[in-house]
């Protein structure tokens, strides 16, 4: 990634991320709205043909650069958990007959 910022202001900054598209910023956007040190935060796609995505993302005083780094961490955190959670629940399912123990009425 890369990121356009000053040195004087680090609150504030954007981060171009390459390879990337809605799918991560969207997330990434909702992990920094959770976060009470975000005054906004926001992304753009440039162009559909450039596979890159632009945060901006302005603190109520830390660095810019730290809180992306902690909602990227919190992102990471969720993802762990809904991945344990869908694993537990399909060993629970195979582990109880499968859908011969799922009681369906027709």
């Amino acid at each position: 990634s890369m990121e356009h910022g000053s040195f004087e202001d680090q609150s504030k900054a954007t981060f171009s991320l390459t390879d990337e598209d809605h799918t991560l910023a969207n997330a990434v956007r909702f992990t920094l709205n959770q976060d009470p040190r975000v005054t906004f935060c926001g992304y753009s796609i440039p162009h559909p043909s450039d596979a890159r995505v632009n945060i901006r993302v302005q603190t109520t005083g830390d660095p810019a650069r730290e809180v992306l780094n902690d909602s990227c961490q919190d992102l990471m955190l969720i993802c762990e958990n809904v991945r344990d959670t869908f694993d537990k629940a399909i060993l629970k399912f195979k582990t109880e007959g499968g859908l011969s123990s799922m009681d369906i009425k027709k």
